[in-house]
């Protein structure tokens, strides 16, 4: 039998939600990106002007907010799925240069992320699931019954987000800031005290700088039949 429950971890454009959305459709899994409901909260904070540094008052954001991911739009724009906060459709809103340089922050809040793991292991037992993010099989997801760990090269991750944030906006987008902008993200994913960004000890470690979304889709499909052998 495949395994039920899948997490697939990583840091930034690692390739997490490209991937598990993909493996998820092709195993008939439900997918979820944990990742959006941080940058949801971290959107609303921008939102609101609530300062990303005032931790009690981002947590109670995250505790009123209403954040709701759907996998149908009737939109053709590229997404995976919809986030709707509140009722209003910020798929896209949540992916900004501003939104990527304050979300880890927000997500290394203790309160923040009590908030939402609860809502993350609801959703996993509603059937089959892949779920994508930093801590799904550490903290979230400990006993999921196949775990994955993407990573590249911090250089790599950064063209990969430069070319998605180039191609959608008007604007010039310049390498290095979003370079820079990564570096210091994954400082702070590393090194925070509550969930920190590492593999699982029972994880499969994939590296996906040199290789295509396809290939890592396969590699990870390979898994799941793997695990699923008597």
């Amino acid at each position: 039998m495949r395994p039920r429950t899948i997490a697939i971890d990583g840091p930034a454009a690692s390739g997490k939600t490209t991937v598990g959305e993909t493996l998820a459709r092709r195993l008939g899994y439900l997918f979820l990106d944990t990742g959006v409901m941080y940058r949801a909260v971290t959107w609303a904070a921008l939102r609101d002007n609530v300062a990303v540094g005032d931790e009690h008052r981002v947590i109670e954001l995250a505790e009123e907010l209403e954040i709701r991911i759907t996998d149908s739009t009737p939109q053709d724009d590229g997404r995976h799925y919809t986030v709707l906060v509140d009722g209003d459709d910020v798929t896209w809103h949540i992916r900004s240069p501003a939104v990527d340089a304050n979300v880890s922050v927000v997500a290394a809040y203790r309160g923040v992320r009590r908030a939402l793991v609860p809502v993350q292991r609801r959703l996993a037992r509603q059937g089959p699931v892949v779920m994508a993010g930093r801590d799904i099989g550490t903290v979230v997801l400990p006993d999921a019954e196949l775990k994955i760990f993407l990573d590249a090269t911090v250089e790599e991750r950064a063209r990969r987000r430069w070319e998605e944030t180039r191609n959608r906006s008007d604007g010039e987008i310049d390498y290095r800031d979003v370079l820079d902008s990564m570096r210091r993200r994954d400082r702070i994913d590393k090194n925070r005290d509550v969930s920190p960004l590492r593999p699982a000890r029972d994880a499969v470690v994939i590296d996906t700088t040199e290789l295509s979304i396809d290939k890592v889709v396969e590699e990870a499909h390979r898994l799941v039949e793997e695990r699923g052998c008597p």
